[in-house]
């Protein structure tokens, strides 16, 4: 029997998702078996029929519409609906639900999260997320997964790189009802609607599957042109951490490689993918992902740094074009920075959003006091870069309140 927990944010409940197992029954020539089998079987139908009709099963039948599927009574909300995938293990509880918290305070379409975490941290993120705020869970759905992998490699791939942070390479072959997602890491922090990245979908030619940022803008400093000792794609390589899928075509295509000069469909391709580069590969799952693209640069829409502002563009200096011009948009705190006092501007847009408390005046309870964190944060140079990381939450802010 196998079971995945279920939660609808609209309602303050959770329900489980139970496949049964199908019975086994077979036919006894013994008279006695036939009939107590035609009892049981009667017994199941009466409890069957009584319980459909439960307003328990009512609810719980409404809830499991597939995801990703589009019913005929939430069609319009469905289509207008972002994806969005996440994957914590270890002590991610916390900075996970963080990033959830950006995402629904300013996104103005619903989104549904797929959360895949270790089975302790399943009650964790069930017990934190239906009790907020009841408008707040209108804006969005979650569903929660174990962590899967394939069982013959299992525990090869959850020790690549983090932990289980190789699951977002078989999201297309779970999510299988799934057409399209968002995969961001756990240190994600929204800076503007969910719904804004979403669209950049519509602009993928029919050759592209995915999107991504470029590990770096400056050579000079880019860590794949100078030290990989495996293919990566284009100049300086692209970072994972905030990867957008249309997995429709992800799971259609047949991807060259350097492994045979047969073209391979996903799932053909990642294990003998891991065991050819095992030896070569530092950043786990993020360097097999180069790979791929690498043979079938193609497929991969590029999008620009402010996607994916991190510590490398502006630690040693600014150097994300787009983000001077514009501002963040998304903002991930790799290399620990939430967590340390390396980078005191990233850590001071951390703690401000975890510690806002929904309802309160945005402007004045989380704006104010991160300008006031970035002021004392000016002695780096991530901090003097602090008007880049107001300037678009700035307008996310004015929107929502305008609604």
């Amino acid at each position: 029997m196998s079971s995945s927990l279920i939660c609808h944010a609209i309602h303050d409940s959770c329900v489980n998702e139970v496949t049964p197992t199908p019975p086994s029954y077979f036919f006894s020539k013994n008279a006695y078996t036939f009939i107590l089998l035609l009892v049981q079987l009667l017994i199941i139908c009466v409890l069957a029929v009584t319980y459909v009709f439960t307003p328990e099963f009512l609810y719980f039948s409404k809830t499991l519409e597939k995801p990703g599927s589009v019913s005929k009574e939430h069609g319009d909300e469905e289509a207008h609906t972002s994806h969005v995938a996440v994957v914590a293990c270890g002590p991610r509880l916390e900075e996970t639900l963080t990033m959830v918290k950006s995402a629904v305070l300013f996104s103005k379409k619903p989104v549904h999260f797929y959360i895949f975490a270790e089975d302790e941290l399943h009650d964790s993120f069930r017990d934190a997320l239906v009790t907020w705020p009841r408008e707040v869970k209108a804006k969005f759905t979650f569903t929660i997964y174990p962590i899967t992998f394939p069982k013959e490699n299992a525990n090869e791939w959850k020790k690549l790189f983090k932990p289980c942070a190789s699951q977002r390479l078989f999201l297309p072959l779970i999510l299988k009802e799934v057409d399209s997602l968002l995969y961001v890491d756990t240190d994600i922090l929204f800076l503007q609607p969910v719904e804004d990245i979403w669209a950049l979908l519509s602009l993928f030619d029919s050759s592209q599957l995915a999107a991504m940022a470029p590990e770096h803008e400056e050579p000079r400093i880019g860590w794949y042109n100078r030290f990989a000792r495996h293919p990566y794609y284009g100049k300086t390589g692209v970072n994972s951490g905030v990867m957008l899928m249309n997995m429709t075509r992800l799971r259609e295509k047949y991807f060259k490689n350097d492994m045979t000069a047969v073209a391979l469909k996903w799932e053909e391709m990642l294990m003998p993918l891991l065991q050819k580069y095992k030896l070569n590969i530092t950043w786990g799952d993020q360097d097999l992902l180069n790979i791929i693209f690498h043979h079938n640069p193609e497929s991969l829409y590029v999008f620009p740094c402010q996607w994916n502002y991190r510590p490398d563009h502006c630690m040693y200096g600014s150097n994300c074009a787009q983000a001077e011009r514009e501002g963040v948009f998304i903002l991930h705190g790799n290399r620990g920075v939430y967590h340390n006092d390396k980078q005191p501007a990233f850590q001071a847009v951390y703690k401000t959003i975890q510690k806002y408390q929904f309802g309160e005046n945005l402007e004045r309870s989380l704006l104010k006091p991160l300008e006031a964190a970035l002021q004392s944060a000016t002695h780096t140079y991530c901090g003097r870069a602090g008007p880049l990381l107001t300037k678009r939450l700035k307008e996310s802010i004015r929107s929502v309140q305008q609604r």
